[in-house]
């Protein structure tokens, strides 16, 4: 399911639980919800309650950290790919076609990482043989002095960097959260919206407030899909850079 679904789902569970938990109020026993019962039911929402506070902000904290994490490794490639141009450039006039291959590598790169985005174009990644590729290419090149020698070292190193980069970033997770974690967090945020609505009788007061609050939790929720899918949706990572970096 899309962040959107989720969040959405989500919402209409929580909204439904509260509106239960106001008609419950109605037709409940007065003395189930007061005396020591409201005393241990106030105890039980505040045990439920931390924990899915604690949990919103691990989960937060993580996909943020992802995400960032994701984001510094774009940033890194696109900085090795305008290094090793740089580099092929300073080489001199043997490493143009070098240099053209590169270019012509980079919006492939970007399809395997922004699978989505790939599929929407319609874009079919490029096989290549190893004889093909920009690798071998300057591996395959013949300095003819110590400069160009030192230049061509660095140069592989760089285009090694890139491929463990590439490859990281094409191996991520579409979806790292597992479904079953979500599906428990919503069950517990239910059982608190349900207490909420039993605590006071209904009124249009306490039914904004407490679909305000759902709605909180929702984007929450939806945020947190978001960031753990760094190359779709609305957050996605910008794939701009990276195809503009040679321009």
């Amino acid at each position: 399911m899309s962040p959107i679904a989720i969040a959405i789902t989500a919402f209409a569970f929580l909204v439904a639980s509260a509106f239960t938990g106001m008609f419950l109020h109605s037709r409940l026993p007065q003395f189930h919800l007061s005396g020591d019962s409201k005393d241990v039911i106030k105890l039980a929402t505040a045990m439920i309650g931390t924990i899915s506070a604690l949990v919103l902000a691990l989960l937060f904290a993580s996909t943020r950290t992802t995400f960032d994490s994701t984001s510094a490794n774009v940033s890194r490639m696109t900085a090795d790919i305008v290094e090793l141009d740089q580099l092929l450039e300073e080489y001199g006039p043997e490493a143009q076609p070098v240099r053209t291959a590169l270019r012509a590598e980079i919006g492939p790169w970007v399809d395997q990482i922004w699978r989505e985005g790939a599929q929407e174009k319609g874009a079919v990644a490029m096989s290549k043989t190893n004889r093909n590729t920009v690798l071998y290419l300057v591996r395959a090149l013949t300095p003819q002095n110590p400069v160009q020698v030192s230049i061509q070292a660095r140069a592989i190193q760089v285009l090694t960097d890139i491929r463990e980069t590439r490859l990281a970033l094409f191996a991520q997770p579409d979806d790292s959260l597992s479904t079953t974690f979500m599906i428990g967090l919503v069950l517990w945020l239910m059982f608190i919206f349900t207490v909420f609505g039993m605590s006071a009788p209904p009124n249009a007061t306490l039914a904004t407030v407490l679909v305000l609050c759902v709605l909180s939790v929702s984007t929450a929720i939806y945020l947190i899909q978001e960031l753990e899918q760094p190359f779709d949706g609305l957050m996605q990572l910008s794939s701009a850079g990276l195809l503009n970096a040679l321009h």
